[in-house]
């Protein structure tokens, strides 16, 4: 993809259809952390996802996704060591586990992106900062996220934050522009140099994701050919949200 020449700069009323979108996304997340807990499987959290969104009159984006293989369901759930796009199934939650999910919704055309991470009842001091040091380089980027800054800007800020923890960002798993299409321009790594890269304007809309891995800067992808891991086999996790570039406050579309 040309990340640049597929920047695609939306209308305040595209906009006002994207935080439609992005409340039934975050609706629907809602409903699923509120039933993870040890016991319940991943496929049973993938089974609420798609009830919500259906029942909110829109698509899963990511079922059917295309990919190595067509994507197999609405919500991508990791745990622990796993990073971003795990497949639901059979698996079940354990007590301590660290949970990260995905969700991607289509409603009236338009894409609204957005993922968190929890825990699976008591989680570990450890699980627990990284959490919290995840989902702060996620408001901490958004912050970054104005008119006339540029896309450097955003990803130094988050790099520096979490690399302050000892934590990494991985280099080939990137946030990106959100819109008709789940993914358009501009590219937004989690890295980055200050003053660098696209300019921001108002109307682009982009789905931030900081995702951090404990031990290692390395990943690698399993024989599913879908779900990304770390490769010392160390925590990771991911919150993501999708924002609209203003000339003011950063507006984030993937909220109540």
């Amino acid at each position: 993809m040309n990340w640049t020449r597929n920047v695609v700069i939306k209308s305040k009323e595209e906009i006002k259809i994207m935080r439609d979108a992005g409340r039934i996304n975050f609706r629907t997340l809602q409903a699923v952390k509120e039933a993870i807990k040890p016991g319940i499987s991943t496929g049973e959290l993938d089974k609420i996802a798609e009830t919500v969104i259906r029942d909110h009159g829109a698509e899963p984006v990511f079922l059917g996704y295309p990919g190595p293989t067509p994507y197999p369901a609405t919500l991508t759930v990791c745990l622990n060591e796993e990073m971003v796009h795990g497949i639901p199934g059979k698996r079940i939650l354990k007590e301590g586990d660290l949970v990260s999910v995905d969700c991607g919704t289509l409603y009236n055309g338009f894409v609204a992106d957005s993922a968190f991470s929890a825990g699976a009842g008591e989680v570990s001091e450890e699980v627990q900062q990284l959490l919290e040091v995840t989902e702060r380089a996620l408001e901490i980027g958004i912050s970054k996220m104005v008119s006339g800054n540029r896309i450097g800007d955003v990803g130094a800020a988050i790099q520096e934050y979490v690399s302050s923890f000892g934590y990494f960002v991985p280099q080939e798993y990137t946030g990106h522009g959100v819109g008709r299409q789940m993914h358009e321009g501009p590219q937004v790594p989690n890295y980055g140099t200050r003053g660098k890269g696209i300019e921001l304007v108002e109307g682009m809309t982009i789905a931030l994701e900081p995702m951090t891995l404990v031990g290692t800067i390395r990943t690698k992808v399993l024989a599913d050919r879908w779900t990304v891991v770390s490769v010392d086999g160390s925590l990771t996790a991911h919150f993501e949200h999708s924002v609209a570039v203003t000339n003011g406050k950063p507006y984030v579309l993937t909220t109540e």
